[in-house]
């Protein structure tokens, strides 16, 4: 029996899949690694077609009960197509209804032609997934089976990764390691600058470069330290930072926490200095967690509050909220509305919960501005799955708009500049340097390739 869908305008609907994505964040991996094999097994597994099932289904799939060393073999290379999917069976019929199942689900309609994992389509779908992964299948994916102009991509492989593709994937300066300063931190950084770190004044210089040098590339600076701690970081005199970073190379799981937040306080405050000198937006991870095991749920309630006093200190430096917050996200609207330099971002919520999302955006619309909001991040290392995960925003969206028509809130006049303004106009906004010029260097270069 076909699934039911929610009542959308069809002429809403058909407004919200030809309006073109700019997608606000993603971890995407190098197409070139990907191409070449060299992804990092922590990143993706394996190069085959459980890599559409890894990221975020993984976690439904622990959640469901699926034994650790079934997932491992699922994931692992080595096994056939036939091998995995019964691994996988019993667990994927659990899960399949989910947001992240959705998604992956989504993706095998759009790229493979099927719809739903099964016996006998798990052979088709690996010997579809091998046929797309070849040179340039990154702008297949996105450009011409998603709709997505471009993707701000916050690698996970390096600090700042100078792309290959810079029209396509504009690239967030993260500041996470920056601001946490741990030993393997201190480790990636010398690496990356062959600069030697022994004092607070060697760590703020080692900033200052990466600022200097890829800030006037970068389309932000991006944080996901709220996984580990909260968000309140004080303002701290330099001298007191000075002290409490003094032979941290060396001995810093021996500090106390008191001298560990001393530290991370006034250098994150440094970088949002940072980023302000450079007019970089500030990108912050707030809300659920991914993984599995465990989520301080109390914590994450005070990842709005705890935003205030930044957002007062630092007035003229946007904020970018990730994840609506969720499952919090009511407060995060009130954050958009009361500070003039509060975003919120929709990136990862369409499948942690659509309902809830669909709910969110009809609530923010009528409660904030409607130029503070971003509509879409995938989210994804894989780049396939973003195109599973961009079918469910739109799908999110015209439903939400559709009610909105439905209920009076808005006129039918009001749905195209509504959707074209959340789903690419805040993000040409709010990055106007970095992106604007990115993607109409890529619908050039789109424009070339098809004459």
């Amino acid at each position: 029996m076909a699934e039911r869908e929610e009542p959308m305008d069809e002429k809403i609907r058909e407004i919200v899949w030809a309006t073109p994505f700019i997608d606000t964040h993603e971890h995407l991996v190098e197409e070139g690694d990907r191409l070449a094999g060299t992804t990092e097994a922590s990143l993706l597994p394996a190069d085959d077609w459980s890599a559409v099932f890894h990221q975020y289904l993984s976690d439904d799939l622990d959640s469901a009960g699926m034994p650790a060393d079934a997932q491992r073999r699922f994931y692992a290379p080595g096994l056939g197509p036939a091998e995995k999917f019964k691994l996988v069976e019993p667990w994927w019929a659990k899960v399949r209804l989910t947001g992240y199942g959705r998604a992956v689900r989504e993706t095998l309609r759009g790229l493979y032609g099927e719809d739903d994992l099964t016996a006998a389509s798990a052979p088709r779908i690996a010997e579809k997934y091998r046929d797309l992964v070849r040179p340039g299948f990154y702008r297949t994916v996105l450009r011409e089976r998603s709709n997505i102009e471009a993707c701000h991509v916050n690698s996970l492989q390096r600090i700042f990764m100078e792309t290959s593709l810079p029209d396509l994937l504009p690239q967030d300066l993260s500041f996470y390691e920056l601001a946490r300063a741990g030993a393997e931190d201190i480790a990636t950084v010398e690496k990356e600058t062959g600069r030697k770190i022994a004092n607070l004044d060697d760590w703020l210089a080692a900033i200052d470069w990466y600022f200097d040098r890829y800030g006037p590339r970068a389309v932000a600076v991006k944080n996901q330290s709220a996984y580990g701690r909260r968000l309140n970081y004080d303002a701290v005199p330099r001298e007191r930072a000075a002290a409490a970073f003094g032979g941290m190379h060396n001995s810093w799981r021996l500090l106390g926490p008191e001298d560990v937040k001393t530290t991370q306080d006034f250098l994150f405050r440094y970088c949002i200095g940072k980023a302000g000198e450079h007019r970089l937006p500030v990108k912050l991870h707030t809300g659920y967690y991914a993984g599995r095991n465990p989520m301080p749920l109390a914590r994450l309630r005070k990842n709005a509050s705890d935003l205030c006093q930044l957002l007062e200190d630092f007035p003229d430096t946007p904020f970018v909220l990730m994840h609506i917050g969720y499952p919090y996200q009511d407060e995060f609207i009130a954050l958009a509305k009361h500070y003039r330099n509060a975003y919120v971002d929709m990136c990862w919520a369409w499948i942690i919960n659509p309902v809830a999302s669909v709910r969110f955006l009809k609530e923010f619309l009528l409660a904030a501005p409607a130029s503070k909001l971003f509509g879409f991040g995938g989210d994804y290392i894989a780049v396939e799955n973003i195109h599973g995960h961009s079918v469910m925003a739109r799908r999110g969206i015209a439903e939400a708009l559709s009610a909105l028509v439905a209920e009076g809130w808005i006129g039918r006049d009001d749905v195209a500049p509504l959707a074209t303004r959340i789903m690419r106009g805040n993000a040409l906004e709010l990055f106007p340097s970095r992106t604007a010029a990115t993607t109409e260097a890529g619908r050039g270069a789109d424009a070339m390739t098809r004459r």
